[in-house]
């Protein structure tokens, strides 16, 4: 980097810098392990992944079974040294089987007392596998874990260890028992990735190498992933983005489009979100501040879930990504 890291000439600086490459280092290297763990795209999903893990933002992984996805959230929890936990999501799963619940236990004097005995939420690296089988109650239960990073019961609040982050799988073709996200949730999630099949030279690696690909071995550790947290809120956004940004939010809503064609629009959160994922991009790719690309290269990721089309662009068969390009197009004449 050729300019210091949010921080004025000096020692501080000096350290910020020694340590911002150290941390790069480890990340370059976990994304190369992950690419033996899982085979596929690095830009569209690894990258994208471990961004949003790193700074914090809960992820929506999108694909047909048997395409690794309960693995590659595995070897990412590994090689970042996260404490990983498992929820599998059914229709019969309750509310108490993801937060915990309080159980009435001896003590040694004979006499009784509730004691709080966690859940599987409580983990720093948390799957919800094929989260839209859980009923709405039970999804409901994850929300404020998602927002505030804690869990409330009984009137007590049990903060969740840090850092926290949530990833959800979900089949999007089989709709039998399933229950679709509410909005609300769907919002909480920063990016939704969409898994794609192997491509014939990936498939056949996939199929000629070991059926149990061996997991990364730690990179990081919880501490150094809250420094590259704290690391990638140092990173310049310049008004210009600012402006590309708010411009880009405001041209998905309603209003902004054809009658028909959008019936929800990306909110202030989806903004915050976005530009929280592309500080670490700028960081992991040894920059000191955002750019248009660090945008773009996430936005689809960071709103094809968020935006719910109107019944005219649904009828001509329009995907969110369809109409992305029109609105960077929108953005940058806003914005300028």
């Amino acid at each position: 980097m050729g300019e210091k890291l949010g921080t004025s000439p000096g020692p501080e600086a000096e350290a910020f810098e020694l340590r911002a490459r150290e941390l790069r280092a480890a990340v370059e290297t976990l994304l190369d392990a992950l690419g033996k763990v899982w085979i596929g795209p690095r830009e569209e999903v690894l990258e994208p992944l471990l961004f949003a893990v790193l700074s914090g933002q809960h992820v929506l992984l999108e694909g047909l079974p048997g395409l690794g996805k309960t693995r590659l959230v595995k070897g990412l929890a590994r090689g970042l040294g996260l404490g990983f936990s498992r929820i599998q999501c059914t229709p019969d799963l309750m509310p108490s089987d993801v937060t915990g619940t309080e159980i009435l236990e001896q003590e040694d004097g004979g006499s009784f007392a509730f004691r709080f005995r966690k859940g599987p939420v409580f983990g720093n690296l948390v799957l919800a596998d094929e989260i839209n089988r859980a009923t709405p109650k039970t999804q409901a239960a994850l929300l404020e874990a998602m927002e505030e990073e804690q869990v409330t019961l009984g009137g007590t609040t049990h903060p969740l260890p840090k850092p926290f982050t949530l990833c959800g799988t979900q089949n999007p073709i089989e709709m039998e028992g399933t229950y679709p996200l509410p909005e609300a949730q769907l919002d909480r999630f920063a990016l939704c990735l969409t898994i794609p099949y192997p491509a014939g030279a990936s498939l056949r690696e996939v199929l000629e190498g070991p059926r149990e690909r061996p997991l990364p071995d730690p990179l990081l550790d919880p501490g150094a992933v809250l420094e590259l947290r704290a690391l990638s809120e140092r990173i310049l956004v310049g008004p210009q983005i600012l402006d590309y940004l708010a411009a880009l939010c405001r041209a998905t809503l309603p209003e902004a489009n054809g009658e028909g064609e959008v019936r929800l629009g990306a909110s202030p959160r989806a903004g915050l979100e976005l530009l929280a994922v592309a500080r670490m991009r700028a960081l992991c790719k040894d920059r000191v501040h955002v750019v248009r690309e660090d945008l773009e290269v996430l936005a689809a990721s960071a709103l094809r879930h968020r935006i719910l089309l109107g019944f005219e662009a649904r009828a001509r068969g329009l995907r969110v990504e369809d109409l992305l390009h029109g609105w960077l197009e929108a953005a940058d004449r806003a914005s300028r």
